[in-house]
């Protein structure tokens, strides 16, 4: 039980240094990519440090659910991987201590931050992301720092457009200044011209203070109107003037409140309810709709025969019940063609204009009332989404868990080299599915619920797989396991390495040789003349080749060359490298069930394909009898000197 002890906290010394460190450094690569993102708003602004470092603080826990699953699964990498490449988990499993027992103690400190993320997200987050936001969309709105350049217009300013020709750094004097106030409209411009200015801020920092020297000032004495051709206007000529820009310089926060009633500030049940009222209303809204439609629908149809369709006044259920009969309003059928060929010209004319002017109406007024039901349902689907984000945060932490510390088993790589490249392609993977069901959910392509935990469904069974996996120590990334995988389903032909033996125990009989090779010789012969031509559309699916056959031929091949391999000459074990290797290949009898055959076989597109590649591997396997035959010759001739 001691050493159970000291092995669990050894594992835990191995993870948790590890985890930190892992944690700190995606969590500094997403809030670099935030920077990136938002460098354009935040530059030229003059705002302070503390104002930046506090958006970087509630950036940073706004990134956390970004960069926790990804910190779980790289550290979790590399624990086991250390353990694999020092033989220290081989040990440890020799010693009858299970993979699951070593990984209890890291399930159990991944369960509690599982835990500990969903009450990050639900109690934590919603007032980082409020006071991130605000702070966010009030740099924005915050003015940038006044820098005149030279030679061209500054429009920085609203309302205003400033042009300086040079200035002095040293003084601050610009020279050659015309200032356009454009704040009452282009046409009611007042234009400033002066040889020479200096530019200040009031102490308030409200407004923008210019001392002009010798210039002039052009201004109308009324607003220009469109119709107006010649409107007065006052020219002035001054030796010093004073100016005040309206020009808000400082940091103003926007008030919290606002953001606070947005899905991103809003915990569970503050998410459920918002969710149950706006269903509500929807719901409201599309009755009235619907009622408003069916008030305003046609009520009698018209048909081309003369006779009227039914009739309904609206008030079924009333009718129903009352016991007097009801009279139901006679309908006439009218011919509307014979109604407007009646009519003048210009009547006729008057008619269509206003019945496409009423359907023009109709018409925009039914896209904003859809437009107003999509903005609406697009609401509810956004705090859906906010809501099950609560939870595929803890289940993603069990997963990259999951998924993590038995690749690390399985790779026996630690360092941040190949565990690295591994979280990240997952991650990548991940972060693709989870953006791809996130953006189809949020633009209602599919349920909600689908579309967030997409991403756990599809990464969930790669978690069970390696988990048993490494479970087994099974060779799941065993290059020669899938090699030869590959070679045995697409049929890649494979040559023979038989190397001379330095010490041999066993002596060769010659006359067994010569009886092997001859038998071996007189079977491929046989084959070569039953199969002198490919078979058959129709004989190949129907039995396609003879299998025995070919796994017999190979079989006594590879007995030969083994029993051979004790030759003392060197020039006999050489000659066994020119004896093909022949195994059977799914391309000789594709399928075993009748049903399937006659399916293939009479479905051209996929049979007629797969029976010209049966052509070309038949004619390969041809050449692999004649190699044997010829082989066999050169062997028995060596044998005999």
């Amino acid at each position: 039980m001691r050493i159970i002890k000291r092995l669990y906290w050894f594992v835990l010394k191995s993870f948790l240094p590890l985890f930190a460190m892992t944690f700190f450094i995606v969590l500094f690569i997403v809030l670099m990519q935030f920077l990136w993102k938002y460098i354009d708003d935040l530059v030229g602004k003059g705002l302070s440090f503390d104002v930046l470092g506090e958006l970087f603080f509630y950036a940073a826990v706004s990134m956390v659910p970004m960069a926790l699953p990804l910190a779980i699964l790289l550290a979790s990498l590399m624990t086991f991987g250390n353990l694999g490449e020092k033989s220290e988990l081989t040990a440890i499993k020799a010693s009858g201590v299970s993979l699951i027992k070593v990984m209890k103690p890291l399930i159990i400190l991944v369960a509690c931050i599982s835990v500990g993320a969903f009450f990050f997200q639900n109690d934590i987050l919603p007032k980082a992301q409020v006071k991130m936001w605000t702070l966010l969309f009030s740099m924005k709105q915050k003015s940038p720092e006044v820098e005149i350049p030279e030679g061209v217009f500054y429009d920085q300013i609203p309302g205003y457009n400033l042009y300086v020709k040079t200035k002095n750094r040293d003084t601050g004097i610009l020279y050659d200044v015309m200032i356009y106030d454009v704040s009452k409209g282009g046409d009611n411009a007042t234009i400033l011209l002066a040889d020479s200015a200096r530019l200040a801020f009031t102490k308030d920092s409200r407004f923008l203070y210019l001392h002009l020297f010798t210039g002039e000032q052009f201004e109308n004495l009324r607003e220009q109107r469109a119709l107006d051709r010649n409107v007065p206007f006052r020219r002035e000529a001054f030796l010093d003037k004073e100016v005040l820009i309206p020009f808000d310089a400082n940091f103003n926060r926007l008030d919290e409140g606002g953001m606070r009633k947005q899905y991103v500030g809003k915990n569970i049940e503050e998410l459920q309810a918002t969710i149950d009222s706006l269903g509500t209303r929807v719901d409201s809204i599309g009755r009235v709709y619907a009622s408003e439609l069916h008030q305003t629908a046609f009520p009698v149809l018209l048909r081309g025969d003369g006779r009227g369709s039914g009739f309904s006044s609206g008030n079924n259920q009333a009718e129903k019940n009352s016991d007097k009969p009801v009279e139901k309003p006679e309908i006439v059928s009218l011919n509307v063609d014979s109604l407007i060929a009646a009519l003048t010209p210009v009547e006729q004319s008057d008619v269509v204009r206003l019945a496409r002017n009423f359907n023009e109406s109709r018409k925009s007024e039914n896209q904003f009332r859809a437009q107003v039901m999509r903005d609406e349902n697009k609401t509810i689907r956004r705090h859906e989404i906010e809501l099950i984000k609560k939870f595929t945060l803890s289940v993603a932490c069990l997963i990259f868990f999951f998924i993590g510390a038995p690749l690390g088993a399985i790779i026996r790589k630690g360092g941040l080299g190949t565990p690295l490249v591994i979280s990240v392609l997952l991650f990548l993977v991940y972060y693709i599915i989870d953006n791809t069901g996130y953006k189809m959910a949020r633009d209602g392509h599919i349920n909600v619920w689908i579309g967030m935990w997409l991403s756990t469904a599809i990464l969930l069974p790669l978690g069970i797989y390696v988990t048993i996996k490494a479970m087994n120590d099974s060779s799941v990334f065993n290059k020669d396991l899938y090699v030869h995988l590959l070679k045995k389903i697409f049929g890649i032909k494979e040559t023979r390495n038989v190397p001379v033996k330095e010490v041999i125990i066993n002596d060769v009989s010659l006359t067994k040789a010569r009886g092997m090779i001859a038998v071996l010789s007189a079977e491929a012969t046989v084959w070569l003349r039953r199969h002198k031509r490919p078979l058959g559309y129709m004989a190949y699916w129907n039995r396609g080749f003879a299998l025995r056959d070919i796994l017999r031929i190979g079989e006594q091949a590879d007995r030969l060359v083994e029993y051979l391999h004790d030759c003392r000459d060197i020039k006999v074990v050489d000659k066994l490298n020119s004896y093909p290797i022949v195994k059977r290949l799914w391309i000789y009898r594709p399928v075993a069930r009748k049903w399937l055959k006659k399916s293939l076989c009479w479905f051209f597109p996929a049979g007629l394909p797969i029976y010209l590649l049966s052509v070309v591997y038949f004619r390969r396997l041809r050449d692999d009898m004649n190699a044997i035959v010829k082989t066999s010759a050169e062997e028995m001739a060596l044998l005999r000197k």
